[in-house]
C-alpha cells in the first residue's frame, strides 16, 4: 500500500533530534517507524507517523525544512526468504530500491521502500501474492 512518509532535515548536533520527537510528543503524534541517515553536518529522519498534518504543522512551527513523500508499505511474513521475495518482484519490472526500512514484530515484517514508481511497483508485488 502507499502511505505518507516525513522527512525531516535536522542538524547533526546534540539534542536535535530530541527537539523534533518533543514536538510530535506535544502534538500528540505518534512515530510508527523511523529511520535516520546522516552526513556529517546533518541528518535526514525519515518517519511514519498517524498524523501526518499535525507532524508538518508542528515541525514547521520550529522552522524545521521537511518533505512528504509517497513510499511503498508491504507487510510480509517474518520468514526466511520474504525480503527475497519482494526484491525479485521489483526487479521483474526493473524497480529499484533507493531506500528501505523496516522491523520485525510477532510474525510480520512491515517494509518501507521508496521507489520511482510505486504503482507499477503495486502491481507487481500484488502479481507476487505479496501485500
Amino acid at each position: 500500500m502507499i502511505i505518507k512518509q516525513l522527512s525531516v532535515f535536522v542538524q547533526n548536533e546534540s539534542g536535535r533530534l530530541m527537539e523534533v520527537t518533543e514536538a510530535l510528543h506535544e502534538a500528540n503524534v505518534n512515530i510508527s517507524a523511523l529511520n535516520i541517515a546522516e552526513t556529517a553536518e546533518y541528518g535526514v529522519l525519515r518517519m511514519i507517523v498517524d498524523d501526518i498534518e499535525k507532524a508538518v504543522n508542528a515541525l514547521k512551527d520550529l522552522s524545521y525544512s521537511i518533505k512528504v513523500t509517497d513510499v511503498l508499505c508491504v507487510e510480509m511474513p517474518d520468514v526466511p526468504g520474504s525480503l527475497n521475495r519482494v526484491l525479485k518482484a521489483l526487479l521483474s519490472v526493473d524497480l529499484n530500491v533507493a531506500y528501505m526500512y523496516g522491523y520485525s514484530n510477532d510474525g510480520k515484517a512491515p517494509l518501507i521502500l521508496k521507489v520511482v514508481d510505486n504503482e507499477r511497483a503495486q502491481i507487481a508485488l500484488k502479481e507476487a501474492e505479496l501485500e
